[in-house]
C-alpha cells in the first residue's frame, strides 16, 4: 500500500557524556507537560544508540511566529544536538482542509502558495534559534503535499478504517458544534487522519506538538502502530498562559504578542509590559538560561526587596539577544529605560492605528498631531517632529517599523500600530 525511505539509525553524536546527560534531563523536565507512552520509556530511548526521527509539524496558516512557538523549535533542536533526525514539517497539503482545532465553525482553508509562502517566512524566523543550516546533522525541511496529495481512495479508507466515528467526535469543537446543532463538515473528520499519516510516511518516533494537538498525534501514535509496527512517543509541550487568569500570554488581539519578526525595540517592550507573574515560564520555555539559573529567578521574585521590573529586563535581554544578538539588546535595553523609565514618554499616550495611511504627513493628520496636512509640513520643516525620541522629515519611511512612538514638541505623544 505505502512505500518509505528507510532512515540512518547509526547515531554519530559528537556530544560528550556530560552534555548528553544535561540535555535528555532537560527535554525531560522542562517545558513538558506530558510524555506518550512514558518519559522512562522515553529516556530509554534517548540513552540507547538509535537515531530518532522526531518532527514538528504545522500549518503555515500566517506569516508570523512568537515566542510561545518557537518554545518547539527550542526543543526540536536539543534532539538535533543529540545527533538525531529532525524534520520541520510544513502541512501545505493539510492547510488546504483545515485544521478544526479550537474551532466553533470550519476553518477557511488556504491554497498551497499561500503556506509554502508563509513558510518561507517562518524558516527565516526560526534560524536563531535552529540551526537550520548545519551540514553534519541537518534539518529535514519537507512538505506533506509531497506524500498526501499521492493517496489514492484505497489509501484513505484503509486510514479511515482505524477509527470509527464516535472517535473522531471525542473531540471538543466537534462534540460542541453537533451540540449546537452547527456543521461539522465530513472533510474535517480526514485532518487528523491526514496529520496521522504524516507520522507514517516519515517513519516518525516523537512528535512534538502542544496540548491543543494532542488528539492528532494519538491519531498518529495509532497509525505507527499499525502500519510500523512500532511505538510512537507523543511529546506534548507547555502552553504560555498567565497562571492566574489562564489567559494565553501571547495575543495579537491584546496586544500582548512578541512576535519573532518584531524589531528588537517593539519587542522588549513587548515583553516588559507582560505581567510579573509570567516572567517564570517565560524563562523556561523562551530562553536558553538553565534551569538552576531560572529556579534562582523564582528565590528572587519571592523577595519583597527586588523590584520584579529588574528581572523582566535580564528577561528581556535574553530573549531579544537569541533573536537580534547581544549588542541590539543592549541597545534596546539602553532605549526603554530612556524612554519609559526615564519618563521622557508618559505610561498612558493614545494609540494610532494605521489604516490607508501611507505617509508621514497623513499619519499626523488622522491621528490628530496636525490640524492640516500643511501644518503637518511645516512642523516637520521646523524638526518639531520625533519618531522613537529622534527627528525626522517629511519624507521619514512609515514601512520601517510595526510600531512607533510619534512626539510632537514636549506634551503630545502618539503610538502608531500597523493593524
Amino acid at each position: 500500500m505505502f512505500s518509505f525511505t528507510k532512515k540512518n539509525n547509526n547515531n554519530k553524536n559528537s556530544l560528550d557524556l556530560e552534555e548528553k546527560n544535561r540535555l535528555i534531563e532537560e527535554l525531560l523536565q522542562r517545558s513538558v507537560v506530558e510524555i506518550l507512552p512514558t518519559k522512562d520509556k522515553l529516556k530509554e530511548s534517548l540513552l540507547g544508540d538509535k537515531k530518532l526521527n522526531i518532527y514538528i509539524g504545522a500549518d503555515a496558516t500566517g506569516s508570523s511566529l512568537h515566542i510561545g512557538h518557537a518554545t518547539n523549535y527550542i526543543i526540536l533542536e536539543k534532539f538535533r544536538k543529540l545527533g538525531h533526525n529532525v524534520f520541520i514539517l510544513i502541512g501545505d497539503f493539510t492547510a488546504r482542509i483545515g485544521d478544526p482545532t479550537d474551532k466553533l465553525a470550519a476553518r477557511v482553508p488556504l491554497t498551497r502558495e499561500q503556506v509554502v509562502e508563509n513558510a518561507k517566512d517562518w524558516i527565516r524566523q526560526l534560524k536563531p534559534i535552529i540551526d537550520i543550516d548545519n551540514k553534519e546533522n541537518k534539518v529535514n525541511i519537507v512538505y506533506n503535499h509531497d506524500w498526501l496529495s499521492k493517496l489514492n481512495f484505497e489509501d484513505i479508507i484503509d486510514l479511515s478504517s482505524n477509527f470509527t466515528v464516535q472517535q473522531m467526535m471525542e473531540r471538543d469543537m466537534f462534540e460542541k458544534r453537533f451540540k449546537e446543532n452547527k456543521p461539522v463538515f465530513l472533510h474535517e473528520f480526514f485532518y487528523p487522519l491526514m496529520q496521522g499519516y504524516d507520522s507514517v510516511a516519515l517513519d516518525i518516533d516523537i512528535e512534538i506538538c502542544g496540548n491543543d494537538q494532542k488528539f492528532n498525534a494519538l491519531t498518529g501514535r495509532t497509525l505507527v502502530k499499525r502500519y510500523k509496527n512500532k511505538e510512537k512517543f507523543v511529546y506534548i509541550t507547555t502552553l504560555l498562559e498567565n497562571p492566574i487568569t489562564k489567559e494565553k500570554m501571547m495575543s495579537k488581539s491584546l496586544g500582548t504578542g512578541v512576535f519573532l519578526n518584531m524589531s528588537s525595540d517593539e519587542m522588549f517592550e513587548k515583553i516588559m509590559i507582560q505581567p510579573d507573574e509570567n516572567i517564570p515560564q517565560l524563562y523556561t520555555d523562551c530562553t536558553h538560561k538553565s534551569i538552576q539559573d531560572i529556579e534562582e529567578v523564582k528565590i528572587k521574585l519571592s523577595d519583597t526587596q527586588i523590584n520584579p521590573r529588574d528581572i523582566k529586563i535580564d528577561l528581556a535581554l535574553s530573549i531579544v539577544s537569541i533573536y537580534h544578538g547581544e549588542d541590539e539588546a543592549l541597545k534596546a535595553k539602553d532605549r526603554f529605560v530612556s524612554l519609559f523609565q526615564n519618563k521622557i514618554i508618559p505610561d498612558e499616550i493614545k494609540t494610532f492605528h494605521l489604516k490607508d495611511e501611507t505617509n508621514i504627513v497623513d499619519i499626523l493628520v488622522n491621528s490628530g498631531l496636525s490640524i492640516s496636512k500643511t501644518k503637518a509640513r511645516k512642523d516637520l520643516e521646523q524638526g518639531t517632529i520625533k519618531v522613537d525620541q529622534k527627528s525626522i522629515d517629511i519624507d521619514f519611511d512609515i514601512s520601517n517599523n510595526n510600531e512607533f512612538i510619534i512626539q510632537k514638541g514636549k506634551k503630545d505623544f502618539v503610538k502608531v500600530v500597523k493593524s
